[in-house]
């Protein structure tokens, strides 16, 4: 498949795209079936996940779906008391501060802990054309939620843990990494086709931070899935300066967001890992033909690269006009087929 082979980066006849987020608020199907339910709730019945899943598939004409689910999923399975909150993001009403809030995550069950994530990857394989995209959060951006207690502005709390308790991050980060890992192995196993880890605030970190800290977690968990034989996507926000790292990391794709050229993301990379990315999902909010201009030049950027996969730099935004989307797609997929 397309999406699959740019992965890889093999020859492709056109460029293959999908956008993260697509299925979300900017769909008016995903409004009508979701309601005002928590989104935990509604990923834990594999039938609404699935169908949720499907969603953009059919609307966009994307060439990879990607698990309707959240990076939380695994530490509210293990029993870590967190709240997805509208418009927030992940909160949690008791922070890990010691060395004995590690006792609050115990290894992961898949088969019992998981299970109706799996169920819904089962649905999905026997429905989808097109491949599935498993996913989790990677041990940085895990560990700064429960340290923080939720989303942050500056990690100062994540920044001085790291630094003053070493240690202690490092046995968090590894059993974060364990986690992560034996999520991605289980979604493999039950049929996803590619993953994705999000570092989605490894940018707040310098490179030496992001080498010692951060790295090392990472690289256990993509080369862990080295045996598995699918594609291993890499993405953070704000990480231009982080590319290369990285892919070091045991990365197949390096996700770019909109403030690096794909250009210069192979050039920081040493064309050694194929690209995604890297649509500002703020243009997707001006009229389409902007939104097409701005498109091509992600295209230009990207031509004679080896291996792209054509993204948002970060997730749709929720007031985002699927017809844009859907122009989008349709843009990509003929003038890179020409």
């Amino acid at each position: 498949m397309t999406f699959l082979a740019a992965c890889r980066r093999e020859p492709v006849k056109r460029t293959p795209v999908w956008f993260m987020r697509q299925a979300g608020r900017a769909l008016p199907e995903y409004r009508a079936l979701r309601g005002d339910g928590s989104i935990l709730e509604a990923i834990a019945s594999p039938e609404l996940a699935a169908e949720l899943t499907m969603q953009p598939v059919r609307r966009y004409g994307v060439d990879a779906a990607i698990l309707f689910s959240d990076i939380v999923v695994p530490l509210a399975a293990v029993g870590v008391e967190i709240e997805l909150e509208p418009g927030r993001g992940p909160v949690l009403a008791d922070p890990f501060r010691c060395e004995a809030d590690l006792d609050r995550l115990r290894p992961i069950e898949p088969e019992e802990d998981l299970a109706t994530m799996l169920e819904t990857i089962r649905i999905l394989t026997g429905e989808l054309e097109v491949p599935l995209i498993g996913f989790a959060g990677a041990p940085f951006t895990l560990a700064s939620y429960l340290v923080e207690g939720g989303p942050s502005r500056t990690f100062g709390r994540t920044h001085a843990l790291m630094h003053a308790e070493p240690k202690l991050w490092d046995e968090l980060v590894s059993r974060l990494a364990e986690l992560c890992l034996t999520s991605l192995r289980a979604q493999v196993e039950a049929g996803a086709a590619a993953i994705q880890l999000f570092d989605s605030w490894a940018g707040a970190l310098s490179r030496r931070e992001y080498r010692r800290f951060v790295q090392p977690a990472s690289r256990r968990i993509l080369e862990g899935l080295s045996d598995l034989g699918v594609p291993r996507i890499h993405f953070g926000v704000g990480t231009g300066e982080l590319l290369d790292l990285m892919a070091e990391a045991g990365a197949d794709v390096v996700g770019v967001d909109w403030r690096v050229s794909l250009f210069d993301a192979a050039a920081r990379t040493g064309g050694s890992v194929a690209l995604q990315g890297n649509l500002d999902p703020a243009i997707c909010l001006a009229p389409v033909e902007v939104v097409a201009e701005a498109a091509r030049e992600v295209l230009a950027d990207a031509s004679g690269l080896p291996g792209h996969v054509f993204n948002l730099g970060h997730g749709v935004l929720p007031e985002t006009d699927p017809g844009v989307l859907e122009a989008v797609v349709e843009l990509v997929h003929e003038e890179s087929a020409r």
